[in-house]
């Protein structure tokens, strides 16, 4: 068991907040609280020793947490730093886990006092479930986490939070503009969502359709069961950058239809072939 000599508190302890309090717990922090407003839950995190103590009020494990993870919706997380600004530890470490990254950051930076630090943060990790009775420790275990740093953040305090994402069992620590972080998630994240989404809407063949679908189309729909009020949210704080990455996409599937069409296999050779190399890249 690895030591980790802070204060920590969870705030939201749902699927991705459940899953860091069980990753955290295996570091032997010096307290593990949570925030959740379900008080069953915090009661199962506590008989089940996730975490030491579960707090509906926050203003109790805020005032003496070293490190604030908030794994809130996107909209959440803003207002719940701003409420919470006279409840902070003086020195502490905020971060998130929300997966949109330029709102959330530059607006906590516009009214963050300098004796708080807000990093914004983004395991690449997840299930199409949610809920604290899905969450597990193994969801961090060779993901990516992404670290959207500003100016104003502190060096010292970013590693902390590269180095306890690596002691969870995240993989690579990569570090990026929080705009730059929105415009790559669109095409890595969101985009995949919109298509497997899409896919299965355009269900026309009045069959049950669970007869005729092989690992293909699992594979590709497995995550159209989708969180839908947390992916309306996502989608649309991103828009611009998922318009745009979409209009991408059109243009590359109506040059395969029209291949197709066509039967002009030498077109789509040459797009099988292109295809085949990146993903033989992005697998490496």
């Amino acid at each position: 068991m690895i030591d980790l000599d802070f204060n920590i508190t969870v705030v939201g302890l749902g699927l991705i907040g459940g899953s860091y309090a069980k990753a955290i717990r295996d570091l032997n922090p010096k307290n593990l609280w949570a925030v959740d407003i379900n008080e069953d839950v915090l009661k199962a995190a506590e008989d089940d020793k996730i975490i030491d103590k579960g707090y509906v009020d926050e203003s109790e494990p805020l005032r003496q947490s070293d490190i604030v993870i908030i794994c809130l919706y996107p909209e959440l997380i803003s207002n719940f730093v701003k409420k919470n600004i006279p409840n902070f530890k003086p020195g502490a470490i905020i971060t998130d886990a929300g997966s949109i990254k330029s709102k959330i950051v530059n607006e906590i930076n516009s009214f963050i006092p300098s004796s708080l630090d807000f990093i914004g943060g983004h395991p690449m990790a997840g299930k199409e479930n949610k809920g604290f009775e899905y969450a597990s420790k193994s969801i961090f275990k060779g993901a990516n986490y992404i670290i959207t740093p500003v100016i104003k953040n502190n060096y010292k305090n970013i590693d902390i939070i590269a180095s306890l994402a690596k002691k969870m069992g995240c993989k690579n620590i990569i570090k990026i503009s929080p705009e730059k972080h929105d415009e790559i998630i669109a095409y890595t994240s969101q985009l995949p969502h919109v298509i497997a989404v899409s896919l299965v809407n355009s269900d026309i063949l009045d069959v049950d359709i669970k007869y005729f679908s092989g690992g293909s189309y699992r594979d590709m729909t497995r995550i159209a069961s989708i969180n839908s009020d947390l992916w309306s949210e996502l989608f649309t704080s991103n828009s611009e950058n998922l318009v745009k990455i979409i209009e991408k996409f059109e243009e590359n599937i109506n040059i395969m239809k029209n291949a197709i069409r066509s039967k002009n296999t030498k077109v789509l050779n040459e797009k099988f072939q292109m295809a085949n190399t990146m993903v033989r890249e992005v697998r490496k």
